[in-house]
């Protein structure tokens, strides 16, 4: 009697575990079937089915479509137009001012960063990093500028330089050449050049860029034509020459903005243009440096860029 009961035992417990594996089993391979089922009639509702962005995004592709063939020819005739254009303007800078071209995109050299894509990881990486030190470094020399400035103008005996602008509303591409080495368009040899060229119309208005004494040296040269030359206080004077007309004499005050003369081209001038200096105790400085005070970031930048590229001087 304890054998049989022994024996229905063990059979139902085999029972019952082939019923919870089974049970397991189609479990799992209802799920699998549900999910490739979904996974296929998701597929063919895509391929068959568009939704509202697939069908506007088909209906522009097909308008492109249509406009390429007529846009190409007028790409390729613009394209050929600004390369005569800048043969135009590489052989004018070479015949008269014998120097090449400036680029009228001051940040040019930076179009290899839209290259990026085929540039390692590791030499990106390694190029900002050197960027990130530098630009810190900078920012600390900044910061120390920045503390010595607000220092000087809190001394009551600090004078403001000339930073004003001797030609009002100037574009960068009106900016020349500065301070330094530059071609004389004359003598067509490297000179010291120690002032900037501001070219203008003739008769623009020429105005004083800080408030002084009409001094010495104002009048008429060979060189320099009409020039007039003011004195500020804290040990700064500046000229402008080659002026059309002056209206102002020796031993005048004259407050900063006044206006003094016109642009002219009296004198060695190449053409109209304004040739403007500063000097701090009787030492020509670079006029560029003075107008960041009264141009915006990027016009600053820009004039900044023009007046060191500019090889050729007009005076």
């Amino acid at each position: 009697m304890k054998k049989r009961e022994l024996d229905q035992f063990t059979h139902a417990v085999g029972e019952a575990t082939h019923t919870v594996w089974h049970l397991v089993r189609g479990i799992v391979l209802y799920f699998i079937g549900t999910v490739a089922l979904t996974a296929f009639a998701y597929a063919i509702f895509a391929f068959v089915f568009s939704t509202d962005v697939e069908r506007r995004l088909h209906r522009e592709n097909k308008v492109y479509e249509k406009l390429l063939p007529e846009l190409e020819p007028r790409e390729q005739l613009l394209s050929d137009a600004i390369d005569v254009l800048t043969d135009k303007d590489d052989r004018i800078y070479d015949r008269m001012f014998h120097a090449q071209a400036p680029s009228v995109d001051p940040m040019s050299s930076l179009d290899f960063l839209f290259a990026s894509d085929t540039i390692p990881d590791s030499k990106l990486v390694s190029y900002t990093r050197d960027k990130s030190d530098a630009l810190v470094s900078r920012v600390s020399e900044v910061d120390a500028a920045f503390e010595k400035i607000i220092r000087a103008i809190a001394d009551s005996s600090f004078v403001m330089p000339p930073m004003s602008m001797p030609v009002k509303d100037l574009s960068y591409p009106q900016v020349g050449a500065s301070c330094g080495s530059k071609m004389n368009p004359f003598l067509k040899v490297f000179v010291q050049h120690d002032g900037i060229d501001l070219v203008a119309n003739r008769g623009a208005d020429v105005y004083a860029t800080a408030a002084g004494v009409v001094a010495e040296g104002t009048g008429r040269s060979k060189t320099g034509g009409n020039t007039v030359v003011i004195r500020h206080d804290g040990g700064y004077s500046t000229v402008y020459a080659h002026l059309d007309n002056v209206n102002v004499s020796r031993g005048q005050r004259v407050k900063r903005g006044q206006k003094i003369g016109t642009v002219g081209m009296t004198g060695k001038a190449f053409a109209p243009h304004l040739h403007y200096e500063v000097h701090k105790d009787s030492l020509a400085v670079d006029p560029v440096h003075y107008f960041f005070s009264t141009v915006e970031p990027l016009d600053y930048a820009n004039y900044l860029y023009m007046s060191v590229n500019t090889l050729q001087s007009m005076d």
